[in-house]
């Protein structure tokens, strides 16, 4: 056995000697997706027999379709590209909501997830909402992306399931758009982001308590919001608690790193166990510290069950899961309108 290991290993070293990876990233330089791509694969290359090198490419069109669907119908498939993937795609194909994505997420081969840190919903200082529960009897203008975006999905939700009065108004290009807009007054909070990006971008406003964090989208309770509900501990029956722990898988997917169906699975199983050493790294950990990146990674088997439940979720959930994020004309419009 230990001579079938050793000329895989060197099979799979001579491979990847000398081989250029592409990293591919669904959006523009300096966001989210690319600090944590270029993080993930300088340290990567460190732990994947051969030693290769990688380059960026980015991929920006169709909020992340246009990136997967070269890593599954062009790029080759042999485990020299790599992807961060969009992380609403998974819930958008379960929803039926992926038009023009020529990609299975359940067929993908997944690495890793950097960071599994929950969503968040917040509203300013100055807001006349400080709870969840206050927003039941008070309207809250938050900000939010496209219409067809997590946080519009999750304004929506909490109107539609859990009775709030959230105004949403949608159409910020990206996260500094939906900060300033807070800032300025324009809205009063942000329907969603990320906590570990907030913590990063913004730590000041955490330091000064600028920002009320109203409800938590993820499994548990983060380590730094011991007292903000989560979105499943909302649910007022049993039916509601199935649909909001859908949407909350949907919600942690975080940042994923995936692989295509047809790459080999020695290859596949080599890129997580280098994965799962580079995010160990004190070198990496170090760097991420530097970037204000939180990590909390999770593993690659874990991640590919995670896909597969949100894919495979029971048709009725999804179907019920989809009515809720339905954005009633009455509770939002677009930025400018």
């Amino acid at each position: 056995c230990m001579a079938i290991g050793e000329a895989n290993a060197d099979a799979i070293a001579d491979f990847y000697r000398d081989k250029q990876m592409q990293i591919v990233v669904r959006s523009a330089p300096g966001g989210s997706y690319d600090i944590y791509s270029r993080l993930v694969a300088s340290h990567l290359v460190k732990y994947i027999p051969g030693n290769p090198t990688f380059i960026t490419r980015y991929m920006t069109g169709a909020a992340g379709i246009q990136a997967i669907n070269y890593v599954e119908n062009v790029g080759p498939k042999d485990g020299t590209v790599m992807t961060i993937v969009s992380n609403g795609l998974p819930a958008d194909q379960a929803l039926g909501l992926a038009e023009g994505m020529k990609a299975d997420m359940g067929a993908l081969n997944w690495i890793g997830n950097i960071t599994s840190s929950n969503e968040v919903m917040v509203a300013w200082h100055t807001a006349p909402v400080k709870t969840f529960a206050e927003a039941k009897t008070t309207q809250l203008i938050i900000g939010a992306a496209a219409a067809s975006s997590v946080g519009t999905k999750f304004g929506a939700v909490a109107n539609n399931l859990l009775g709030t009065k959230f105004k949403i108004i949608y159409g910020y290009p990206g996260a500094s758009d939906l900060n300033l807009a807070m800032e300025r007054g324009e809205t009063q909070g942000r329907a969603s982001g990320i906590w570990a990006t907030v913590k990063a971008t913004t730590p000041h406003w955490i330091a000064e308590k600028k920002l009320h964090v109203l409800v938590q989208i993820g499994l548990k309770r983060d380590v730094d919001l011991p007292d903000v509900p989560l979105l499943i501990e909302l649910a007022e029956n049993a039916e509601q608690r199935a649909i909001l722990e859908f949407i909350t898988k949907c919600a942690i997917v975080g940042r994923p790193f995936a692989v295509g169906s047809g790459v080999p699975k020695e290859r596949v199983a080599v890129l997580r166990r280098a994965f799962d050493r580079a995010v160990v790294d004190p070198d990496f950990l170090a760097e991420a510290e530097r970037m204000r990146a939180e990590i909390s990674p999770v593993n690659g088997e874990e991640l590919q069950r995670l896909i597969s439940d949100i894919v495979n979720a029971p048709a009725e959930i999804r179907a019920k899961a989809k009515k809720a994020m339905e954005l009633r004309a009455s509770d939002g419009q677009r930025i400018g309108r």
